[in-house]
C-alpha cells in the first residue's frame, strides 16, 4: 500500500472524519477534528482515507506523519504497510498504537517517547472541590477572585464569540504574541476554530463575565465518553486568579458527564510543564514518535 492521494483538511468532511475518530481506541488531544482543522495551516496538514483508516500528514515545519485514525485492532499492520510506507515516520503516535506497532513490526521500527507531547490527564473532582493542601493556593486564588469580582459564569455561546476574539486579541498585545512564534500560531489556530465555530456543535465551553465584559473563556470538548479535552483557555491578568476560577467553573457546570479531564500537552516548555504538574495529573496520555530502523 503506498498512499498518494493526500489532500488538505476540508471542513466538509468533518463527520466523515468522525466516524473514524469514534472507532479509534485510544484518542488523544491531537485528533479530535476541532484540533486538526483550527491548526491545519500552521502545520499544512493534510489527509487521505486509505485502507480502512485515515492518515494524516503535516509538511511544516517538516514533513512527518501523524499517527493513523480509526480502527487499529482490526488492521493486519505489516500486510498494509511496506517499510517505504513508513517513511518520513511518525509523530504523536498513542501508547496504544505504538505498543501494536512494537508488537507486529517492533524489529524494523525506532519507538522513542516523545514527552513533550503527552497530554495531561486529570480527575475532574479534584479540580472542582480543590479539596487538600495539594491545591491550597489554588483555592486560596479562586477564593481571592470570587471575593473580588462581581462576576457570573455563563456557558459558552456563538454569541460571545465577537468578545472572547476581542479578549484573545488583548491577551495577544499583553504577551506579545507577534513576537514568539508558537503564541502566534495559537492565535490564528483559536480564530479559526471561532470563525467556523458552526461547523463545530460538539464543541462545549465558558466564560465569566465582570460588567457584561468577558474576562476569561475556555474552550473544549468530549474526547471520549469519560473524558472532556480543553483546547483553549485564555484570562485577563488584571484578575487575579482568574484561571483558577475558569478551570473550576467550567468543570463544576458540566456536572458530573466526565470523569476526566484531558488539558493537552505542554510542547517541552519548561514554565508551561510547571503549571500543568501544579494541578496534579492523575495520568498522562503517552505519545510516542515512530521511524523505521536506518
Amino acid at each position: 500500500m503506498t498512499i498518494v492521494d493526500f489532500e488538505p483538511i476540508q471542513i466538509e468532511k468533518a463527520e466523515t472524519y468522525q466516524q473514524y475518530l469514534r472507532r479509534t481506541p485510544q484518542v488523544a488531544s491531537d485528533y479530535s477534528f476541532a484540533n486538526i482543522w483550527g491548526w491545519a495551516r500552521e502545520y499544512d496538514l493534510e489527509w487521505a482515507f486509505d485502507s480502512g483508516l485515515v492518515w494524516l500528514r503535516q509538511n511544516t515545519p517538516r514533513a512527518v506523519c501523524w499517527a493513523p485514525v480509526g480502527p487499529w485492532d482490526e488492521i493486519d499492520w505489516p500486510a498494509t504497510c511496506r517499510k517505504d510506507d513508513l517513511e518520513p515516520g511518525f509523530t504523536r503516535v498513542p501508547e496504544r498504537l505504538a505498543e501494536l506497532w512494537r508488537q507486529q513490526a517492533g524489529d524494523m521500527l525506532v519507538i522513542e517517547e516523545e514527552r513533550a507531547n503527552w497530554d495531561y490527564v486529570y480527575d475532574v473532582e479534584e479540580l472542582i472541590t480543590l479539596r487538600g493542601n495539594r491545591f491550597h493556593k489554588k483555592k486560596n486564588l479562586l477564593n481571592q477572585f470570587k471575593k473580588k469580582s462581581d462576576y457570573r459564569f455563563e456557558s459558552f455561546s456563538a454569541a460571545m464569540i465577537d468578545q472572547a476574539l476581542a479578549l484573545q486579541d488583548d491577551w495577544c498585545t499583553w504577551r506579545d504574541c507577534e513576537d514568539v512564534d508558537v503564541l502566534a500560531a495559537e492565535n490564528r489556530a483559536i480564530q479559526r476554530v471561532f470563525i467556523d465555530w458552526d461547523h463545530f456543535p460538539e464543541l462545549l465551553g465558558g466564560a465569566i463575565l465582570v460588567e457584561d465584559m468577558i474576562v476569561a473563556y475556555t474552550i473544549a470538548e468530549p474526547l471520549d465518553k469519560d473524558t472532556v479535552v480543553i483546547h483553549f483557555e485564555k484570562g485577563c491578568p488584571a484578575h487575579k486568579g482568574i484561571y483558577q476560577a475558569i478551570n473550576q467553573m467550567f468543570l463544576e457546570s458540566l456536572e458530573g458527564r466526565f470523569r476526566l479531564v484531558n488539558r493537552e500537552q505542554d510542547l517541552g516548555d519548561e514554565g508551561l510543564r510547571k503549571a500543568k504538574m501544579s494541578y496534579h495529573p492523575v495520568d498522562f496520555n503517552k505519545k510516542y514518535s515512530v521511524r523505521v530502523k536506518a
